[in-house]
């Protein structure tokens, strides 16, 4: 079937609670939805770019341009492309990962939808149900931080995140420890500290965290392999990671003892796959992490973390964490036993909801 139209919808949508991290605070969420139409059937992929370049360099901005102006040209008219084979197709435009992942993710759900079987099944996945956990922002102190903590633990959640920085560490994460002696707890410093900060990070190893993610730039592997060296607790990447490549760098040199794959950092389902799979020869456990996807976006991730080696809870999280109107009519809920169910429909397994697209709309783009 050939590629008829795609039209590009710029989101912005309110989230229930601001959301604060080491580089920036953020009350509403924006991306660009991807509506492909192709032989009588339309797939949707979800682009992940915020509206700055705290987490990345891409943008809705950029991702506009990006897939307007290069990406989406060649292929209109065209048979669909093989999502396994699209990376490499769209090779001739430089990085723009998350562009070309929300493409490739509206191609999974073109080739679900022809064949009739969900991602799941087409990943290979395993689990009917994925066990999740919830990421907390940075709070206006500790106690408050210990506060929303216990008010998630009341939902249901049996693991949760919290974001550090500088000045914001070893006090808040013992302030949690202490209060949940028992509970599955990680942090993660989204690139805040430098390998120069390590003793002051040291207190970290005596919590007994499930792992420290990204303490370091967010280029950087040859630092985050001295820093393991100097901690117990193990050490995940997930900025870093942008390719099975970069994967295979961090496995050899020791850099990590686990990584967070983010299909749209690192180009696409197809490449969290590879990497899952490298990780998975190597005896690395993998987890899924979130960037406040819409339902399309969270379907995917579900799917994803349906394999094997996703052995620790993603940051996939229920619906209501982050929206009280959604653009899916699936809204995914918490299971009593802090997991949430794997779509099983054909393709991503969603359907858009046209009128909370239409409200959320801040542009449409139609090519």
């Amino acid at each position: 079937m050939n590629l008829e139209s795609i039209t590009l919808y710029p989101l912005r949508m309110p989230l229930v609670a601001p959301f604060e991290t080491s580089f920036g605070r953020a009350t509403d969420r924006e991306c660009v939805l991807i509506e492909v139409r192709a032989g009588g059937l339309t797939g949707y992929g979800e682009c992940v770019a915020d509206s700055n370049p705290g987490y990345s360099y891409e943008t809705v901005g950029t991702a506009v341009h990006i897939l307007r102006d290069y990406l989406i040209p060649p292929l209109l008219g065209k048979p669909v492309p093989d999502p396994k084979a699209y990376f490499a197709q769209a090779a001739p435009v430089r990085g723009h990962h998350m562009a070309k992942a929300a493409l490739e993710m509206a191609f999974w759900d073109l080739k679900g939808q022809a064949e009739g079987k969900s991602l799941k099944t087409l990943f290979g996945g395993i689990h009917d149900r994925v066990e999740v956990g919830v990421s907390v922002g940075l709070q206006a102190s500790p106690a408050a931080l210990v506060d929303t903590v216990a008010g998630y633990l009341d939902q249901g959640y049996a693991r949760v995140k919290i974001k550090i920085k500088p000045g914001r560490d070893v006090e808040d994460a013992w302030a949690v420890r202490t209060a949940f002696p028992h509970l599955r707890l990680q942090v993660d410093a989204n690139s805040a500290f430098t390998l120069a900060d390590a003793p002051t990070l040291q207190p970290l190893d005596d919590l007994h965290l499930l792992l420290i993610e990204q303490p370091l730039f967010e280029d950087d592997i040859w630092d985050h392999a001295k820093l393991q060296g100097y901690f117990k607790t193990p050490i995940c990447l997930d900025e870093s990671i942008v390719s099975p490549r970069h994967a295979r760098y961090a496995l050899e040199m020791n850099a990590c003892r686990i990584i967070n794959i983010k299909p749209a950092r690192v180009g696409g389902l197809a490449n969290g796959l590879e990497i899952h799979d490298l990780c998975q020869s190597w005896d690395i456990p993998v987890w899924c992490g979130g960037m406040l996807e819409t339902g399309v976006g969270r379907a995917a991730n579900l799917a994803l973390a349906s394999l094997p080696n996703f052995a620790l809870p993603g940051d996939i999280s229920a619906t209501e964490r982050y929206y009280h109107e959604d653009i899916t009519h699936e809204r995914f809920a918490l299971n009593p036993d802090s997991t949430i169910t794997v779509p099983d429909q054909p393709g991503l397994g969603v359907t858009v909801n046209r009128a909370a697209l239409e409200k959320f709309a801040v542009g449409k783009i139609e090519l």
